[in-house]
């Protein structure tokens, strides 16, 4: 095949890195060649980002070695492997909030002017105005980063490694967070560099994605290289059993209830980013919000959960209006309320606490109605939640920061399990989880519906979407265009409505 006579860009050679308990690579090889898109694929923690980011310069080596071309590999830090071609697009977020998008890209590279070389900001900002447009990023250079959706600080940071002169480019789970539109002009851009030369390793949990953008995947488990095959001679039945050593034979798992009375209402809801919203969730059921990024969909959920403040309209929540001048976050817990948001790492988990510390978190006056902190019931409620949600950890006293991206949202789903509340919103939940750890958050929230509480869950993921909803609020420009049931399903027609 023409693919396989591609040269060799890249070796690596029974590579081993331990951290403390945990061998995350174990004796892992490899051939990466031009202009070949390479896939990654493995559940939370089976080492498929501490691969990368020791071929990124993030991580040392505790065994084996590197090759570019042929000549030994060493980067001693990410600057080193930047000037040997290679950059990465992180799963976790890596910006400066509150710098602008133009000094976010070309930070370290910025163009200078006169003696002084001082920065030519004005130049700056055309090529990232130039860089943007050549990749249909519509986004002004001066916004400041903490003023983008996730999912555009997200193609803020496609565009940052893409303006390099790239030989290997890594995107560990890029489109984690965009829409469908946005995850076209990420697939544009990938198949251009791949045209071009470019070799690329792209990690994601999307399934349907490695058929449309791969060329090769090698799996991992358990931080060991399963195994390694052409894209067109496998099929998702071999992949999913090689990376989780089981079979999955239903991903969506929905028991349809008979819904029960209204636990949230929205009437006329408005506020800064979006207008005029009635909608509302019952007991026992699923409820989607789907749109486009920037649509409104996260903002409304805010509101609802008293973090956004909300100009006109009321929010009835279980028979009751909740008076919204006063209304906050805490008084949405106490009433029962459960936020998970899309952003886990800034507005989900407290990162630098234990695990146990974060599961119990948002249910320390249910557990402890004295104040005093039993350690032996946190524990037990910690130990249950690290169990429910199949958290991968050798200690419910490991720090979050040292967690999977994947394993760090599975905390935040328990640390609201445990308040038993009476609505749950979700905010993109499968967010950098694999297919298997998918299947058991899917089975989660069917029984939360199951057990009688309303879910309201907003995901870019339409498949997901029709997988578990029984309706479905389409937003556009911050207003509900319109309201889908079950029956008139489907992906054409929701985009329709979203666009």
């Amino acid at each position: 095949m023409v693919e396989q006579q591609k040269s060799v860009l890249m070796e690596i050679k029974q590579l081993t890195k331990i951290f403390p308990g945990v061998r995350a690579v174990d004796d892992v090889s490899l051939t990466i060649r031009k202009g070949e898109v390479h896939i990654i694929i493995g559940e939370n923690g089976a080492g498929k980002s501490t691969l990368v980011k020791m071929m990124a310069g993030i991580y040392s080596l505790n065994g084996g070695e590197m090759f570019i071309e042929g000549e030994k590999y060493e980067p001693m830090n990410v600057l080193q492997a930047q000037k040997a071609g290679i950059n990465m697009i992180h799963q976790e977020l890596n910006v400066m909030p509150h710098r602008t998008v133009a000094q976010n890209i070309y930070v370290g590279r910025e163009p200078v002017k006169g003696v002084l070389h001082m920065v030519d900001t004005k130049k700056m900002n055309q090529m990232c105005s130039d860089l943007l447009n050549s990749l249909e990023i519509d986004i002004d250079p001066c916004m400041l980063i903490k003023d983008l959706s996730i999912a555009q600080q997200q193609m803020v940071e496609v565009a940052k490694a893409i303006s390099n002169n790239n030989k290997l480019l890594i995107m560990d789970e890029p489109t984690s967070s965009l829409t469908h539109k946005e995850i076209d002009s990420l697939f544009k851009m990938t198949r251009k560099l791949r045209d071009d030369g470019v070799a690329i390793i792209y990690i994601s949990h999307r399934m349907q994605e490695l058929m449309e953008i791969g060329d090769v995947v090698t799996i991992m488990r358990d931080g060991c290289h399963v195994g390694t095959r052409r894209i067109d001679e496998v099929d998702m039945a071999e992949i999913i059993y090689l990376m989780v050593g089981r079979k999955i034979e239903k991903v969506y798992n929905r028991t349809y209830n008979e819904p029960g009375n209204v636990v949230i209402e929205t009437q006329q809801l408005t506020g800064k980013r979006f207008r005029n919203v009635n909608m509302n969730v019952r007991k026992g059921e699923i409820v989607g919000l789907a749109g486009l990024v920037g649509a409104g969909r996260t903002e409304i959920a805010k509101a609802i959960f008293g973090y956004d403040a909300v100009d006109s309209g009321s929010l009835v929540f279980n028979g009751e209006e909740i008076s919204l001048k006063s209304y906050s976050t805490f008084d949405a817990v106490q009433k029962k309320i459960s936020f998970i948001p899309e952003d886990r790492k800034q507005e989900g988990l407290c990162i630098k606490m234990s695990i146990n510390d974060n599961i119990v978190m948002s249910a320390l006056p249910q557990l402890f109605h004295n104040s005093i902190v039993n350690d032996r019931l946190l524990s037990k409620v910690s130990k249950k939640g690290i169990k429910d949600l199949g958290i991968v950890t050798t200690s419910g006293n490991k720090k979050v920061n040292n967690l999977s991206g994947g394993n760090q949202q599975k905390v935040v789903i328990a640390k609201w399990m445990v308040t038993d509340s009476d609505l749950f919103i979700f905010d993109e939940p499968t967010r950098g989880i694999d297919v298997g750890a998918k299947a058991e958050i899917y089975t989660l929230m069917n029984n939360i519906a199951k057990q009688g509480a309303g879910i309201l869950m907003i995901s870019s993921d339409l498949p997901e979407l029709i997988g578990l909803a029984d309706r479905i609020y389409v937003v556009k420009d911050g207003e509900l265009t319109g309201e889908v049931a079950q029956k008139d399903f489907s992906q054409e027609y929701i985009l329709g409505l979203a666009l």
